[in-house]
């Protein structure tokens, strides 16, 4: 009988003894293909050598001191290499110790940096439907899944959420691209108009949309129109990069292709790679400066904000993007996406193949036709994790795409040293997944 306390108390898990490559392995030698990266997490992979090779350095010379007494020299190199990537110069960086913290710190930023402004009435942040932002109940509060709230509405707060940009499903025949973007994103200049805009302090959403949906990317000129809301009503923009950002849509900064510059971006997952639990949130210099100048300054802060063997596995990270990784991301991804569309998507419970770089979603339907879900009763992605696993592949299955409880995908985020044989491989047992899940 284990004493820990599982995410699941009535499962049992294999356990874990070894990564290598794309590949984990189980203490009875059974071989898994790690198509999802756990959760968007294991961008090089697992093992990878200068990564290892930088945390033990680390630990040798510095594992801990609290950012309240120093800094530390692998803080300010992640740091300053996150803030060049950014689009806009003077960018000053915060880190955490994962997603949920990331999302929970940008509340508070944001919070403070209007009490700074003198807006202190300015505490609303409108998110979206069928979005996750993470556990805290901050977070928690902002995020538009039902399932991940139910247990806690009786301690959120309810704040405004306005429609995803979700076009399979929602975009109508008549409407062009565009005009479908401006649609939804006409909803934000809504919601702020009823709370009031003197009383929003942000909006935050995916670039990207992933756990919840499945891998959505928005259309063109979607962001573009949320920012000049945000603009024209004097209230921040929070791009939530946790799962899609860190390279995994091809460009570092999943807003990058939107061509908008959000206030704030709150990353992780991918910054660390697993290897260590790290993650960050990316301020504009004005909004630094100003709760810096606050009399008040940040009250915030967690034990392991910076800590240096986080941040060594980090900067290592970075540099074998820089040494062609991530310049690779999209064109694999173009390729990922075209075996997946060859091998499936003519299969009868498949409805849609979308994604962006090594971000990719598969949605499930019972009828191709009229894009009807399967059942809740049918447990789609309890099977489809089930039977993935019975066949050594992780990937990252998800409910509720339709109306929070119906509907069914699957999310695929594999590290970025994949190759051609790995996707293979993937459509393989997928193969054997889906007849016997749909079968």
């Amino acid at each position: 009988m284990s004493a820990v306390f599982y995410r699941d108390p009535k499962m049992s898990y294999p356990t874990a003894v070894r990564g290598e490559g794309m590949y984990l392995y189980d203490a009875g030698g059974k071989q898994y293909l790690d198509m999802s990266g756990g959760a968007a997490v294991s961008c090089l992979g697992h093992g990878h050598p200068d990564v290892v090779r930088a945390v033990q350095e680390q630990a040798g010379k510095l594992a801990f001191a609290h950012t309240s007494f120093f800094t530390n020299e692998p803080q300010e190199d992640l740091a300053d290499r996150l803030a060049k990537r950014f689009s806009e110069e003077g960018a000053r960086v915060w880190f955490t110790s994962g997603g949920s913290e990331s999302n929970e710190t940008a509340l508070k930023v944001a919070w403070q940096y209007w009490r700074a402004q003198g807006k202190p009435e300015k505490t609303i942040i409108i998110s979206r439907e069928f979005s996750y932002h993470g556990g805290t109940l901050g977070a928690t509060s902002v995020s538009g899944s039902v399932f991940r709230r139910a247990p806690y509405e009786k301690v959120l707060h309810d704040w405004p959420r306005i429609s995803p940009c979700y076009p399979w499903r929602h975009k109508y025949d008549s409407e062009t691209d565009r005009q479908y973007g401006h649609r939804v994103a006409a909803e934000l200049d809504e919601a702020i108009r009823v709370a009031g805009a003197e009383n929003v302090a942000a909006f935050i959403a995916e670039p990207v949309v992933g756990a919840t949906l499945g891998v959505v990317p928005p259309v063109p000129g979607y962001f573009a129109e949320i920012r000049r809301i945000c603009d024209e009503h004097d209230v921040l923009f929070i791009a939530d990069e946790v799962m899609c950002g860190s390279g995994r849509c091809g460009t570092f900064y999943a807003h990058e292709p939107d061509e908008i510059i959000p206030d704030l971006v709150t990353i992780a997952k991918g910054l660390g790679g697993g290897y260590q639990p790290i993650g960050a949130i990316i301020t504009r210099k004005h909004i630094c400066e100003s709760i810096a100048n606050d009399p008040g300054g940040f009250a915030h802060g967690h034990t392991y904000i910076g800590h240096a063997i986080s941040c060594a596995a980090g900067v290592a990270i970075q540099k074998c993007f820089d040494d062609g990784i991530l310049a690779s991301v999209s064109g694999k991804g173009d390729r990922l996406l075209q075996i997946l569309r060859d091998r499936f998507q003519d299969h009868p419970s498949v409805g849609d193949i979308r994604g962006r770089g090594l971000f990719a979603g598969i949605e499930f339907v019972a009828n191709r036709d009229t894009k009807e879900a399967y059942p809740v009763e049918r447990r789609i992605p309890a099977k489809l994790k089930s039977a993935a696993m019975e066949h050594g592949l992780i990937c990252y299955p998800g409910g509720g795409t339709v109306d929070g409880r119906k509907g069914a995908h699957l999310l695929l985020a594999p590290p970025f040293i994949a190759e051609d044989r790995h996707f293979e491989e993937l459509a393989d047992k997928l193969d054997k997944v889906f007849d016997t899940v749909f079968s």
